[in-house]
């Protein structure tokens, strides 16, 4: 037998008692979050989802959630309703942007890097999240951007 193979087999064995045990344990179900301050999900997931005290939110784009519309058009505009957006959904679990621990953002266009970075540095202070930017073709509803994070109850 590889070496390689050899090992996959020892490691999964290993693991395979360590994830059954952990899915017997009593710990607390996955719970949906919702705001009705934050836009309603425009398809099949929640809003956000904490589990352990780790709070996943689902990544927000700049709609209005009073007329559920795309704000103007400008990256700053957009990028400040994303993170108002955020803040909903946060606030509806108790938390603030001060509990990110990883940010995900996704430009339509990285030029508009410089300008979403201003909007970004005064949402959080430090120690500031990790995050990771990346260019990607298309957003829902042609967006200029969507923000993601994870956040931790401290």
């Amino acid at each position: 037998m590889p070496r390689r193979f050899a090992l996959i087999c020892t490691l999964s064995t290993m693991l395979v008692p360590a994830l059954a045990v952990s899915a017997d344990s009593a710990s607390p179900a996955a719970q949906a979050i919702t705001s009705n301050a934050a836009p309603a999900a425009i398809g099949p997931y929640s809003q956000a989802v904490l589990s352990n005290g780790t709070l996943y939110v689902s990544g927000q784009i700049a709609l209005d959630p009073k007329t559920g519309q795309l704000v103007a058009a400008d990256i700053r505009a957009q990028t400040k309703q994303v993170f108002a957006n955020l803040t909903a959904v946060l606030e509806a679990a108790h938390m603030t942007l001060a509990n990110a621990v990883q940010v995900q953002v996704f430009l339509a266009d990285l030029e508009d890097f410089a300008a979403m970075n201003e909007i970004y540095a005064t949402a959080f202070k430090a120690p500031y999240p990790a995050r990771f930017t990346v260019q990607v073709a298309r957003l829902p509803r042609d967006a200029r951007i969507e923000i993601g994070l994870i956040a931790v109850k401290r």
